[in-house]
């Protein structure tokens, strides 16, 4: 029997596990992919947002401006990339009001040294804009982060403060008991806890229907992404956004925190929850909107591109509530990464106050090593672990100069990665300009190896995404 059951192992499951574990409760994660932050987490814009596009007074806003302010403390713990890099929304003279409208928006939402700033001060800034715009909100608590390490990370963190993760766990339905619940598999398997966060990203929805609760909805947004390489990560310094939509931001131009130029996303709604494909018109309309704010922008150098959806709910705003030991979390889109760690401090709140018993317990440790903290070591400090454990020697990944050590590290340390797409987010091999295509079988083999798997065994993202069927020639 759990005291609480979380169900998704996105970025705000796995902060709401981490800020938990720091309590004397058993707690179990349950994720029905074969990793965590395999839905939205994976594939968003990677933006700590300064919080000055919410509503004034939403719960959007209020989540948005804690979890800005709580970001870089939590990403030094968990050791986490994290670049203050600020924001500017840009605009055309004729979208000056917007600007000032959301000035004003970010003022009430306690968004702190957002200021307007005009064409000459704005070029003066960023050389490559469109010399054509004509003013710009500057947001100086506006930064990047990296999505899936940080959850990544903060699951790792719960785990290694007691937490259990179950993958591979698709919740077919939950049954009150008397005094607890029981959440079951499709597969037949079944956890009971007493309480049960219900954190599924785009099927929050389809989850709160097993326990009752039908007065929302969620449908999913589908964002396309362009990546450029890293010798056009300094095409821009700062995030650059357009004056926004209904729809959302719009098309961003954003350096990441590992040194690439990433473009989008775009925006259409659509009903199937799993269609993450990219498309001509996707590509289309990146290349038209990123070029209204940004000249010049090298498109022959784009890497790779990918899709992800956002959970978009019916009420205009993040649900968050509580309900007969249910505590549901739907409509959870942009900006809840940025909130997340705002959510979980605020779910711990509601939970008191319905009269969990929070202990604190006496040896939580807020510190996560991640498996690639050797990558960021000065040279000394390498050569160190090298002279312990040779493996940290041997280059796997050319393109972004990841060792065996390194791969090792990810299958070993919490979560650990059992396919090569974990080991990519964890590492960073075969994110690179050439997309795996060198290092992909020796991470196979290593994985095989290290799992006590066979080659065939081993595979992209789990489920039906076999890579390797048989031998060809040779005995080995």
């Amino acid at each position: 029997m759990y005291d609480i059951v979380i169900i998704g192992a996105g970025v705000v499951g796995g902060m709401i596990a981490r800020e938990l574990a720091r309590y004397e409760l058993k707690i179990c994660i349950l994720e029905k992919e074969n990793d965590v932050a395999m839905g939205a987490t994976k594939a968003n814009s990677a933006i700590v947002h300064a919080g000055f596009d919410a509503k004034e007074g939403s719960m959007k806003a209020k989540m948005n401006v804690r979890g800005s302010q709580m970001m870089q403390k939590v990403a030094e713990e968990l050791g986490v990339k994290y670049i203050r890099n600020e924001s500017l929304v840009v605009a055309f003279e004729s979208e000056r009001e917007e600007v000032e409208a959301i000035y004003e928006r970010g003022v009430k939402n306690g968004v702190e040294g957002l200021r307007i700033i005009e064409r000459d001060e704005l070029l003066s800034l960023e050389p490559n804009l469109n010399p054509e715009l004509s003013c710009a909100l500057l947001a100086p608590t506006g930064a990047i982060v990296c999505p899936y390490e940080l959850c990544i990370s903060a699951v790792g963190n719960a785990m290694d403060n007691g937490a259990e993760l179950k993958l591979n766990f698709e919740v077919s339905s939950i049954d009150k008991k008397d005094g607890y619940y029981v959440v079951s598999s499709s597969d037949g398997d079944a956890v009971e806890a007493r309480y049960v966060i219900n954190s599924a990203g785009v099927y929050s929805d389809e989850i709160a229907k097993m326990t009752g609760d039908d007065d929302f909805c969620v449908h999913p947004r589908r964002g396309e992404y362009m990546i450029l390489d890293k010798e056009c990560g300094s095409f821009v310094q700062r995030t650059i956004f357009h004056t926004p939509t209904k729809m959302g931001k719009g098309i961003l131009v954003a350096p990441t925190v590992d040194g690439n130029l990433l473009l989008g996303p775009t925006a259409t709604d659509i009903e199937d929850k799993e269609d993450k494909s990219v498309t001509a018109e996707g590509y289309a309309q990146i290349i038209s909107k990123a070029g209204d704010n940004v000249s010049g922008i090298p498109y022959g150098k784009v890497i790779t591109s990918f899709c992800g959806l956002r959970a978009v709910g019916c009420k205009g705003d993040f649900i968050i509530k509580l309900r007969d030991r249910v505590l549901t979390l739907g409509g959870i889109e942009s900006p809840g990464l940025t909130s997340a760690p705002a959510i979980a401090e605020h779910v711990v709140g509601m939970l008191r106050d319905d009269g969990v018993e929070l202990k604190n317990k006496a040896d939580f440790d807020p510190i996560h090593v991640p498996a690639h903290a050797f990558n960021s070591m000065p040279i000394d400090k390498k050569n160190e672990v090298i002279a312990k454990d040779a493996r940290y020697g041997r280059i796997v990944c050319r393109c972004e100069g990841i060792t065996e050590g390194e791969i090792v590290a990810a299958i070993h340390t919490n979560p650990g990665a059992t396919d090569v797409d974990g080991i990519k987010r964890r590492t960073r091999s075969g994110m690179g300009r050439c997309q795996g295509g060198f290092c992909s079988p020796i991470v196979v083999q290593i994985l095989a190896r290290e799992l006590g798997v066979s080659v065939e065994e081993v595979t992209k993202f789990g489920k039906h995404s076999t890579i390797n069927y048989g031998k060809t020639k040779g005995d080995n």
